[in-house]
């Protein structure tokens, strides 16, 4: 089997793609891949380093907000949009593949609305709750659409054939225990909070969890906390700490830069506090964990909140939106799953009754149902 794979522009779109590929990879060892990305996008780097080939064409999105940097790019988006469609023509010609998939992106426009053009079988996965705008032109498209949260269907056709599959996770979040992870971080059996806001970092979250910190560590209380403040705290964070006479070397705090043993962490925390993302609520769902969390405001349709008002509706996660947050309000709500951990695991339970946990074989299936058509 030969399959296109175009998604790019941020991990979002390009880590489920490499996840898609991998799960073919396990049924068909001899299939054939190429990936269609950007040239300055992550995916000109990370799909080489999975062992993918990759060709690149050009393509942007294009700004509403009228500035005098905006119209430049704009007018560099009219550019690549005038060349596009004959540089996807090229890309699915020469490899001429037995099905397309798009992950989203800008790039995935092109790629596969030129694949299910010259009749390549096409299938899309939708990531987020809300539908970028790419995957929602295209799913009037493709054969098949494949959704992470059912929610996205209502800002689909309602014509399109779906599937909700979920969003594949890291097998390795999987295969750690609570115990095994707390005897590896050297925390007793109190309550763990995991709290972070990607690699870069995010203000709000370094803001709050300085207080809620400070809080449990001058009380005393029975809590483990692992945070990671990014690149963004990497002065800011271990001053505040300081500033506040928190001991950095208390056993019960694992504070850092980065967290790269997040399966570790994950495993071992009861309250998980961080943005909205869909990969890490597909890892909430699949280890049945407890959130606090913040979507992020500056993301395209705001398809974070969208993504965590799944969880909140369902009794797994409290939702919180960033221009509601202050610190005080964050401690009172740990304060109270510290006081009340039952709620902490109705919490859990709710987020594991969410998981998909055949993700792999009901993307699989749509695959298959593609080659055959």
């Amino acid at each position: 089997m030969k399959v296109l794979l175009a998604g790019g522009g941020t991990g979002g779109h390009i880590n489920p793609a490499l996840a898609i590929a991998s799960i073919i990879k396990q049924h068909d060892p001899g299939a054939e891949f190429l990936f269609a990305g950007t040239p300055n996008g992550m995916e000109a780097k990370l799909i080489p380093q999975a062992g993918y080939p990759i060709e690149f064409i050009n393509v942007a999105g294009f700004q509403r907000k009228l500035t005098l940097k905006n119209i430049k790019r704009n007018a560099q988006a009219l550019r690549y949009l005038a060349t596009s469609g004959k540089r996807a023509k090229e890309i699915v010609t020469g490899f001429s593949p037995d099905i397309a998939i798009g992950t989203g992106g800008y790039v995935s426009g092109p790629v596969i609305r030129m694949a299910a053009k010259l009749g390549v079988p096409c299938a899309i996965h939708e990531q987020n709750a809300y539908p970028g705008v790419t995957n929602k032109l295209l799913a009037k498209e493709v054969s098949h659409v494949m959704l992470t949260f059912k929610e996205a269907l209502q800002y689909l056709d309602k014509n399109v054939n779906y599937t909700v599959t979920g969003l594949p996770v890291r097998a390795s979040i999987l295969q750690e225990s609570r115990a095994d992870a707390r005897r590896k971080l050297g925390f007793d059996d109190g309550m763990c909070i995991l709290s972070f806001g990607g690699s870069l970092g995010a203000g709000c979250i370094n803001e709050t969890m300085a207080e809620v910190i400070q809080w449990h560590t001058s009380n005393q209380l029975k809590i483990n906390h692992i945070h990671g403040y990014g690149g963004m705290g990497r002065e800011s964070f271990p001053k505040a700490m300081r500033d506040r006479g928190v001991d950095l070397n208390n056993p019960r705090l694992r504070i850092s830069e980065y967290i790269n043993d997040m399966d570790v962490c994950l495993a071992a925390a009861d309250l998980v506090v961080c943005r909205a993302g869909a990969s890490t609520l597909a890892e909430l769902e699949a280890v049945g964990r407890a959130s606090l969390l913040i979507p992020s405001p500056i993301v395209t349709g705001n398809h974070q909140f969208h993504n965590a008002n799944v969880l909140g509706k369902a009794g797994a996660a409290i939702v919180i939106e960033q221009k509601d947050v202050t610190p005080e309000g964050i401690v009172e709500q740990v304060k109270n799953l510290y006081e009340h951990p039952e709620k902490l695991r109705s919490m859990a339970q709710h987020a594991a009754d969410l998981a998909v946990p055949d993700t792999d074989e009901r993307i699989y299936k749509v695959i298959s149902s593609l080659q055959k058509a």
